[in-house]
């Protein structure tokens, strides 16, 4: 400690808080917000004159249930987190076979307006031109699909 310089505990806990608040708006995580208000609490309990192991059992308590309770619901509410991109937003949807495609050798299928080079999800399987087809992923350049179910011939 600098001497001449003493810092109370509910200041203490107080600029946890702080901390804990800063690296919360640098990152939009939602991770350590939860500690923000466990800090708070702390400081609660340091006002009132709460022993040091009490501050910290609350500080841990109230941070670990906020942050294991509240944070799945708060990334729901605030779709915080990844955000599918353009190919991502392909997987799932339905495709027409264009050129027909074979066990080892792609075809062809357009989705979108585009035309894309395709393989098909099972090796033996074969999807012939003007089937339709549902992207399982996007590798690269290439969908990777599948027979679309009920359409079996």
């Amino acid at each position: 400690m600098i001497p001449g310089l003493e810092m109370s505990q509910p200041l203490i806990w107080v600029m946890i808080a702080v901390i804990f608040a800063v690296i919360e708006g640098l990152t939009m995580g939602l991770t350590t917000i939860w500690f923000t208000v466990g800090g708070v609490a702390a400081c609660i309990i340091a006002l009132i004159g709460g022993p040091l192991i009490l501050q910290v059992a609350v500080f841990l308590i109230v941070s670990v249930i906020l942050l294991y309770f509240t944070r799945p619901l708060a990334e729901k509410r605030l779709k915080v987190g990844h955000e599918k991109n353009n190919i991502e937003q392909l997987i799932g949807k339905t495709a027409l076979v264009m050129e027909t495609i074979k066990p080892y050798h792609p075809g062809q299928a357009r989705l979108n307006g585009l035309v894309w080079t395709a393989v098909t999800e099972q090796e033996s399987e074969i999807l012939e031109k003007n089937e339709l087809a549902i992207v399982v992923r996007v590798e690269g350049v290439k969908l990777v699909v599948e027979k679309v179910k009920g359409e079996e011939k």
